[in-house]
């Protein structure tokens, strides 16, 4: 059952803020936007894979001004919550397997941010090859997950994504992260990882093939 889509209509003009206070429990995006930027400081075109209701979409696309990016999701809610200028950004429902059949090697970067867990596990490699197969030669990828630790927060942050989108989530340790992208891109190509605060479950990875 899902029931985010009725909780969020019930705060008619104030979903917009609700949202960001809610998001913010569990991610600092604008943390993980500049440290987007660090590893990645130019980027013609921007993929940003499971971009939700736009809210990293929104930080994107003022951290990188010269930038076109092209934000996608497989949810009919796609960009709904978007405020930032739209003559650079691109919302389109579609799966990251559609650009890479359409657009394969077009990408400097790509953003894969809180989505895997959202995956059912038997779909996640074939999600990592398309995001591959989209990637520009010499291109990044960014990969964001919240890491599987016994704790309090965790326990929250499952019952939130459990309950409130409906999905089977399952979260990977960070073992298994490293393990899925190893499996697409080689161990060689993990060069950096950072924890995004407010909590030590969030991983980014800087991946560059």
């Amino acid at each position: 059952m899902r029931i985010g889509s009725f909780v969020r209509r019930m705060f008619g003009p104030y979903e917009r803020q609700i949202a960001d206070a809610y998001r913010s429990i569990y991610i600092d995006i604008g943390s993980f936007v500049r440290v987007t930027h660090e590893w990645a400081p130019r980027a013609n075109r921007i993929l940003e894979v499971g971009c939700g209701e736009g809210a990293v979409t929104e930080r994107l696309v003022m951290t990188y001004p010269e930038s076109t990016i092209t934000a996608i999701d497989v949810t009919p809610r796609v960009g709904r919550l978007y405020r930032g200028p739209r003559g650079r950004v691109q919302f389109t429902r579609c799966e990251v397997q559609a650009i890479a059949r359409s657009e394969p090697g077009q990408y400097d970067l790509v953003i894969l941010s809180d989505v895997l867990h959202h995956v059912p596990v038997a779909l996640r490699q074939q999600l990592l090859d398309a995001v591959r197969t989209s990637m520009a030669p010499g291109g990044t990828f960014v990969f964001k997950e919240w890491e599987k630790r016994p704790s309090p927060i965790h326990c929250l942050a499952y019952a939130s994504d459990r309950w409130l989108t409906g999905d089977r989530v399952r979260y990977l340790t960070r073992k298994e992260m490293r393990g899925c992208l190893a499996a697409t891109f080689g161990e060689a190509a993990l060069v950096a990882e950072t924890r995004v605060g407010p909590w030590r479950n969030n991983i980014a990875t800087l991946v560059r093939p």
